[in-house]
């Protein structure tokens, strides 16, 4: 039977408790001194916080596995007005005193970020790849990835391209966030998404371009792309997998 504990989190403050179920407690960043099974600072249980007399609001629940035990953890927005002593959910990352499952929640609720572009062409054909490794192994997704550290989801996009397909492309860049100004649209389209109960949290940027590539030759990375090519709209969202790709599509074609 999976034990449950609660994830209340307010503006970057997380409250946890000691072995004993006593709170607020704050990590201390940087602490290595604990020999494993020592650890001595968790997640409160739905009783503990409402011992605390705390009241708060669901959010969600995710189910998490460590090795061989099973967690309930649920998400939730606590009824206060600032939680000066609780901890701030980065310090739990370098303190060994705090419990695993800690940090496995905070991991949860770290947003990952990925990029991607649709490239259309003067024929009205999206340029979608087939890709051999990765979520979506076999299926057809728009080009596309991780955004890394320090990088806008425009450059991203940009970088993408020419990693998987060899081309080089230019995203309109209207109001120069991502430096100078390049006339246009951009097609900017923001997505959030939840797709499962470990509670992995997506972000999606997807952006749009027009161009023939003229001149340029698409080379698929070896190893990662197997195969791309220009699919009509209404081929490209029978072939599309992922939820982001196929709602962009869409908001595009009726644009």
């Amino acid at each position: 039977m999976a034990t449950e504990y609660l994830h209340l989190e307010h503006d970057g403050k997380l409250l946890l408790v000691d072995k004993s179920g006593n709170g607020p407690v704050k990590p201390q960043m940087g602490r290595n001194f604990v020999r494993p099974g020592d650890e001595t600072i968790r997640l409160p249980t739905p009783e503990e916080v409402e011992g605390m007399g705390i009241e708060w609001t669901l959010r969600r629940v995710n189910r998490i596995s460590l090795g061989s035990f099973d967690y309930i953890v649920t998400y939730g927005v606590p009824d206060i007005a600032w939680p000066e002593n609780w901890a701030w959910k980065d310090s739990v990352i370098s303190d060994n005193t705090v419990d695993p499952l800690v940090r496995e929640s905070v991991y949860r609720t770290l947003h990952r970020v990925v990029s991607k572009v649709v490239i259309t062409n003067s024929n009205n054909e999206i340029l979608m790849v087939r890709a051999s490794r990765g979520f979506f192994s076999g299926c057809w997704t728009l080009p596309g990835g991780f955004v890394d550290y320090g990088e806008h989801p425009r450059e991203a996009a940009q970088r993408e391209a020419k990693e998987e397909l060899g081309i080089t492309i230019v995203i309109p860049d209207p109001l120069g966030e991502s430096g100078g100004i390049v006339l246009g649209d951009d097609g900017a389209i923001i997505q959030n998404e939840i797709f499962n109960e470990e509670g992995i949290n997506w972000v999606s940027f997807t952006y749009t371009c027009q161009t023939d590539l003229e001149g340029q030759e698409i080379i698929p990375k070896e190893g990662e792309i197997d195969e791309a090519r220009w699919f009509s709209f209404e081929k490209a969202l029978e072939s599309a997998v992922s939820k982001f790709d196929i709602s962009a599509i869409n908001r595009i074609r009726s644009s």
